[in-house]
């Protein structure tokens, strides 16, 4: 036990890459700087009609940066609920219903979602439901403290749903056991309605040491993340 301690202890100290977030002195850092300020995670967008770049935040907020994929550790992932009563116009504003686990919405209707007659196939328009499942997964990137914030619209969900049920649970691992690589692509709906869908694949194993650090994050961040949830997504692709 006394071997594992100290093994943990050096890992903290000298981690680079993915365990550059656990650094010792990292943290003294930001607990020194960031003291009383409410940090927000930056959030990567997933663009309308079809485009195959990514909006991630650069070092100019005003000038975000496009990529065509994204490479990083799947730490904590969550589904997020939003209903909206009348048809979305533009702007941050809240739904009229919300739920940020997927089980039970807070406002109006509120209640389980799982029975919710919103939360069904045939309340929306075009057989849609007029609830929207969508899946919030925070990644982060090698040699980053903070993950980033990726909110998958309803038309990537059952692909990520796949890649996490076949690729990661089917082969015995976490989310935060690999390193997921995510790229676009243009699909089309039932009604023809042209999207642009995330595409997971595993760029590679995080080796042990690795595996142990993003555990560790991965369990605190699952905490924080339910006190950031409360903002909604309003202005991503449904």
């Amino acid at each position: 036990m006394k071997n594992q301690e100290q093994g943990n202890k050096e890992l903290v100290k000298t981690g680079k890459g993915y365990l550059a977030a656990l650094n010792a002195e990292i943290h003294e850092l930001m607990n020194e700087e960031l003291e009383g300020l409410n940090v927000r995670f930056d959030r990567v967008k997933i663009p309308a009609g079809g485009g195959l770049l990514f909006e991630m935040p650069g070092e100019d907020p005003e000038q975000p940066d496009s990529v065509k994929e994204i490479t990083g550790v799947i730490l904590y992932h969550h589904a997020v609920n939003s209903y909206y009563r009348e048809r979305y116009a533009g702007g941050n504003c809240p739904p009229d219903c919300g739920s940020i686990d997927g089980k039970i919405g807070q406002g109006s209707p509120g209640g389980e979602c799982r029975i919710c007659l919103l939360n069904q196939f045939g309340s929306g328009e075009n057989g849609s439901k007029a609830c929207r499942n969508k899946r919030r997964i925070y990644l982060l990137r090698e040699g980053e403290v903070f993950p980033l914030l990726l909110t998958l619209p309803t038309g990537s969900v059952k692909v990520f749903t796949d890649y996490i049920a076949k690729r990661i649970v089917g082969r015995g691992r976490h989310s935060y056991d690999v390193v997921t690589r995510i790229t676009l692509k243009k699909a089309t709906n039932s009604t023809g309605i042209v999207f642009s869908q995330a595409v997971f694949s595993v760029d590679r194993e995080l080796d042990a040491p690795e595996r142990e650090g993003m555990k560790m994050l991965a369990g605190r961040l699952k905490e924080t993340s339910r006190r950031v949830a409360v903002d909604f997504d309003a202005d991503e692709p449904m």
